[in-house]
């Protein structure tokens, strides 16, 4: 572990709870050439971590994570594809009694295999069924485990019986660390969109503090602009003040006709696809030889 802390600057933090000895080589090997795996006791890594402080004193960071059936992913890549092949590296596992439910599990409505003898079991768990054609058929949607419930006898039973195998257990990433900074997985989907966004809600919200206090700031300054040429117009529109921004403004008060020519090249530039859309439907369809001859009076029998 000493020599993986001096070799590697990255790791994640990872729960390895339900994961099978063979499942953790599978992921071992998916690994390979991007991460190394170690897994081991607590207390032993907390000791390793503890005397190498001396050479980093960042890694105590680690220590208040290292708890429970947790290992260590080092690696020197790309953290998000690190993740990625982590994240793809789970196996679809049935329903035990007494685990604890990672997901909401909802048995659909379905025509099951199951015969009649087996009703005791939809209706322990309050599950409405009826008997069609010798098997049994569940009538509605029933949501049958919420996350973090425990799985009962009867519920794992019933899994079991119709197919069902619910959950996905793999690595677990629970912590990130980077060169002597530690954050949570969510940090690693942030996008660029998001922090210019996030960066743009900011600046809104300074300038409506600043617009509201009457502070000036480099980002309320245009709006302070906007808000005072429009109060200069209002009270040109009201007075015999003029400048030159406001005498288009004079014009069509004076004059509204002056509205009705402005829009009406608009209006029409508008309405001109239209109305060649309605000619287009208007547009009779070319007359087919037979109907030429009857126009000329040539009937069926001359």
């Amino acid at each position: 572990m000493t020599s993986l802390l001096d070799e590697f600057p990255k790791c994640f933090i990872v729960g390895a709870d339900n994961v099978g000895s063979r499942q953790m080589q599978r992921i071992r090997m998916a690994l390979r050439g991007q991460g190394v795996v170690l897994m081991g006791k607590n207390t032993m890594m907390r000791k390793a971590i503890r005397r190498h402080l001396e050479n980093n004193a960042a890694l105590e960071k680690l220590l208040p994570y290292i708890k429970g059936n947790v290992g260590l992913v080092f690696t020197k890549g790309d953290l998000s594809e690190v993740r990625r092949i982590i994240q793809e590296n789970k196996v679809a596992a049935p329903a035990k009694a007494g685990a604890i439910a990672n997901l909401d599990v909802t048995v659909p409505a379905q025509c099951t295999a199951l015969g009649p003898e087996k009703t005791s079991f939809f209706q322990a768990l309050s599950i409405q069924t009826k008997i069609t054609k010798g098997t049994i058929e569940i009538l509605n949607d029933v949501r049958l485990i919420k996350t973090g419930d425990k799985v009962g006898a009867s519920e794992a039973t019933l899994l079991n019986m119709l197919n069902i195998s619910p959950f996905t257990y793999g690595l677990e990433i629970e912590m990130v660390y980077d060169n002597g900074t530690i954050f949570e997985l969510a940090i690693l989907s942030i996008t660029d969109d998001d922090i210019r966004a996030r960066f743009m809600e900011c600046v809104a919200n300074v300038s409506s503090l600043s617009l509201a206090i009457g502070y000036p700031t480099l980002v309320s300054v245009p709006h302070s602009l906007i808000n005072g040429f429009k109060n200069l117009l209002s009270l040109a529109a009201v007075t015999d003040i003029d400048f030159k921004e406001a005498q288009t403004m004079k014009e069509f008060l004076k004059d509204p006709s002056k509205f009705a020519a402005a829009a009406a090249p608009a209006a029409t530039q508008a309405a001109a696809p239209a109305a060649a859309k309605k000619e287009e439907a208007k547009k009779p369809e070319p007359e087919s030889e037979e109907s030429g001859e009857e126009d000329m009076g040539f009937g069926l029998f001359d």
